[in-house]
């Protein structure tokens, strides 16, 4: 199992903004050093909790400051913006990044930006259709481009000089399209098997209880059925709020409480859930009232939080009921206490993880699969 980073990233609205985007940079950069193999961003407009706006200028200030770490939107919400703008600003990431660039996309899923962006009640997944075809387009046709859709139009014919490059759109480094990651959250998701369909990876959200991301991989496996290809578990990225600590006193009161940056990241997002109607994603059992859910209920069900060796056992049971999945993806928390919050980090890579592969590997060569 592969170790990889995800962060929305959340804070405090009484936070200081220039704070908050140089301790998510500093997150990025610490798992580069300890060898975290990717990190997806997220992007929020119109959120001042989730105060990315654009995850690709945010990547972008990391290029010089990371050296293995492959970087990811997560995701561009391609309704929001033009694809144009997309494919000439992810064409420019991937080479500043050298190929290290993971294409994260999406359809957006916070209203107050689809109302921003004017397309609230429009059909954003035929939006985003669109604009991914448009993309691809322009990464693989032969210029000059023209393209027709019902959303955007793009032609680059009238102004055309191919001896001056004028008229033609950058490309990706070295040519190749960057791979595409579609993040899913609901259960039972139909854009899964379209996303496999295409080719795109699949990154399962943590914000949803385990027997809901289970629903994830069997779709998946259709969608590569329909079109001739094998689905390969290790390709399965799944989001997991975890921390570690070095004592059991320390995870209680930092991870596994309502008080604690967990416990908060929670309360904020139920809150948002009870007003957009998606408290269904916390419920195991979808016959429990929304008011039975509390931050102290998402922070023991939703948030694996122990000493090394707790978190091992309890991430080797999620991949378990799961089926087995490719990698675990730590999901950032507000660095309330830094020193713990590095060393959570620290702890997961240098600890956990050993651990972890360490169960994997004596699985493999009885059974040939994930575990």
């Amino acid at each position: 199992m592969h170790l990889g980073f995800f962060t929305m990233p959340l804070h405090p609205l009484s936070r200081n903004y220039p704070d908050t985007l140089e301790e998510d940079r500093q997150a990025i950069i610490l798992a580069d050093r300890l060898g975290f193999t990717e990190a997806f961003v997220g992007e929020h407009v119109t959120d001042l909790s989730e105060p990315i706006s654009s995850s690709l200028m945010f990547l972008a200030s990391l290029a010089s400051d990371t050296r293995q770490i492959k970087l990811g939107s997560g995701t561009v919400n391609l309704p929001n913006n033009h694809p144009v703008a997309v494919a000439a600003q992810v064409a420019m990431l991937d080479n500043l990044l050298r190929g290290r660039f993971l294409f994260g996309i999406g359809p957006g899923g916070l209203k107050s930006d689809s109302e921003a962006f004017g397309n609230l009640d429009e059909d954003r997944t035929a939006m985003f259709v669109e604009a991914i075809d448009h993309i691809l387009a322009m990464w693989q046709d032969e210029a000059p481009i023209v393209r027709d859709g019902k959303y955007w139009n793009i032609r680059m014919d009238r102004t055309y000089m191919r001896e001056l490059g004028q008229g033609m759109m950058l490309k990706p480094y070295q040519g190749r399209v960057p791979d595409i990651f579609a993040t899913v959250v609901a259960p039972y998701s139909k854009g899964i098997v379209a996303a496999a369909e295409r080719g795109w990876l699949p990154v399962t959200g943590d914000m949803l209880q385990p027997v809901w991301q289970a629903t994830h991989w069997p779709l998946y496996e259709k969608g590569c059925r329909n079109v001739g290809r094998a689905a390969d578990r290790s390709d399965w990225r799944v989001g997991v709020n975890i921390f570690v600590a070095d004592n059991e006193a320390t995870a209680r009161t930092y991870g596994g409480s309502a008080e604690g940056p967990y416990g908060q990241r929670w309360e904020s997002l139920r809150t948002r859930f009870v007003f957009n109607g998606r408290m269904d994603l916390f419920k195991s059992d979808l016959g429990m009232p929304d008011s039975a859910i509390d931050a102290q209920y998402l922070v023991d069900n939703l948030t694996i939080s122990g000493t090394p060796e707790q978190v091992a056992e309890k991430l080797l049971a999620r991949h378990d009921a799961l089926g087995g999945f490719g990698t675990v993806l730590y999901v950032g928390a507000d660095w309330q206490d830094p020193a713990l919050a590095r060393r959570s980090m620290e702890l997961m890579a240098t600890r956990v993880m050993p651990m972890v592969n360490a169960v994997l590997a004596d699985r493999e060569p009885r059974t040939g699969t994930l575990g």
